[in-house]
């Protein structure tokens, strides 16, 4: 039977269409019912982009496409937007709907290969999965159905895989500040999603030395499929650097993986741990004096944020993880390796995890937890009640983010440290006031 989720943190395998949008000039063409794409567009996650998904192509399934099947109708769809509209890529995507009544994308796409541009399809529909498996989907659509073997290696370039676009509200900012970590080892980067990035970069991908992953486990089954088709080795790092300590480590991983001079990779640790920690002593006092907040934290947010804000918290500012919650519904095959990772934490400290995603049983352990002093609690936006009920310093870093706007900040990296630390600080300050 299945179970009531209460206050979701992810959504339909659909909402891949945020994937294909974050991709400059690609467009997604939905083979759904009316609503879906308006439904799945939520939040201040500036998703117009160069289409915005109220033009995104849709047949709009009825009743009676239902009952007879709406094969032509997606045809149709397709040869419409191909005319209309100016695009590099062309990525239809499936629904519940669609899937049920049984239509053959896969033939109905096959009949535009000798279209002007490129059309893909990528199976979406919500049942499959949520919107994270969506987005692997997506990239394996491209791998599978779009590129092709390159002549050469490009010596140095290296594709580097991350977040989810979009629903991950730092995604421009993170992929930005990772670009700027791998070029300061004298590598060039080399990612699809963002400006400037688009079908130029996409066909740049099979000529790469290698495939750089930061996740603990959204992606790698696209690095691997990249290793497979077209022999590209691939470096899977679980952690997203943030602060000194995983950053210093990030680097060190990546000049080794790509065969770089020790000493060159350290000298570019050096100088950045150097400007890090000038900023860190200017303001020693406020993190050393501000005792309005406990020692303890909580994080709740899906795996990547979960693993990334953990580590930080106590490797770079010493604090003392409760139990963190993992709320992107991970799969079991992956579990026990996060969870690992959650004791590789600096003084012997091990974090103790949960993979929930129900908000309503998150919220009642919470409650139920002792922190002795007003906590910090970092997850999303319904963690605000519950951090409002236990006086807890809160801040909401994982999608739903409702109550602050994401440009194009970053935790990634130094920088990204301490502007993880002035939003803690200027939300911890504000007790005094």
């Amino acid at each position: 039977m299945p179970k009531l989720l209460d206050q979701p943190r992810y959504k339909c395998a659909l909402a891949a269409m945020q994937t294909v949008q974050s991709i400059t000039k690609a467009l997604p063409i939905l083979h759904s019912g009316p609503g879906c794409a308006d439904k799945l567009q939520s939040g201040n996650y500036g998703g117009s982009g160069h289409f915005a998904p109220r033009v995104f192509p849709c047949t709009n399934l009825n009743e009676k496409d239902v009952v007879f099947g709406g094969t032509e109708r997606l045809r149709e769809t397709i040869a419409n937007a191909l005319k209309v509209i100016n695009a590099d890529l062309y990525v239809v995507l499936s629904s519940c709907s669609s899937e049920i009544i049984g239509d053959d994308m896969e033939e109905v796409v096959r009949s535009f290969k000798d279209a002007a541009k490129p059309v893909i399809f990528a199976s979406t529909a919500g049942f499959k999965g949520n919107n994270f498996l969506g987005h692997e989907w997506v990239v394996q659509a491209i791998i599978e159905q779009y590129l092709q073997p390159a002549d050469q290696k490009i010596k140095g370039l290296v594709n580097i895989w991350a977040g989810i676009p979009q629903h991950d509200p730092f995604w421009y900012g993170n992929l930005f500040a990772l670009e700027n970590l791998v070029a300061q080892l004298g590598l060039t980067p080399n990612t699809i999603f963002g400006y400037g990035r688009g079908i130029k970069n996409i066909d740049k991908i099979p000529a790469a030395e290698f495939n750089l992953l930061v996740s603990p486990w959204v992606g790698l089954s696209n690095v691997q499929l990249l290793k497979e088709k077209f022999g590209t080795p691939y470096l899977h790092l679980p952690t997203l650097p943030v602060g000194a300590f995983e950053t210093s480590k990030f680097l060190r991983a990546v000049g080794d993986f790509s065969g770089m001079d020790k000493d060159k990779t350290e000298a570019v640790i050096a100088e950045n741990e150097k400007k890090y920690y000038y900023f860190i002593e200017r303001f020693a006092d406020v993190f050393l004096e501000t005792r309005v907040m406990a020692k303890r934290f909580a994080v709740i947010a899906d795996a990547q944020y979960a693993l990334a804000i953990t580590k930080f918290l106590v490797n770079d500012v010493g604090l003392f993880p409760s139990k963190q919650y993992v709320t992107d519904n991970t799969p079991p095959e992956f579990q026990d390796q996060i969870r690992e990772e959650f004791k590789i934490l600096n003084y012997g400290i091990e974090a103790e995890v949960n993979f929930l995603s129900d908000g309503y049983l998150i919220q009642q352990e919470i409650k139920d937890t002792y922190f002795n002093g007003y906590p910090l609690i970092i997850g999303s936006s319904w963690e605000k009640k519950i951090a409002q009920k236990t006086q807890a310093h809160y801040l909401a870093v994982s999608w739903p983010v409702n109550e602050r706007l994401v440009i194009n900040s970053s935790y990634v990296g130094y920088e990204g440290g301490l502007k993880l630390l002035e939003d803690i600080y200027s939300v911890v300050l504000t007790r005094f006031n």
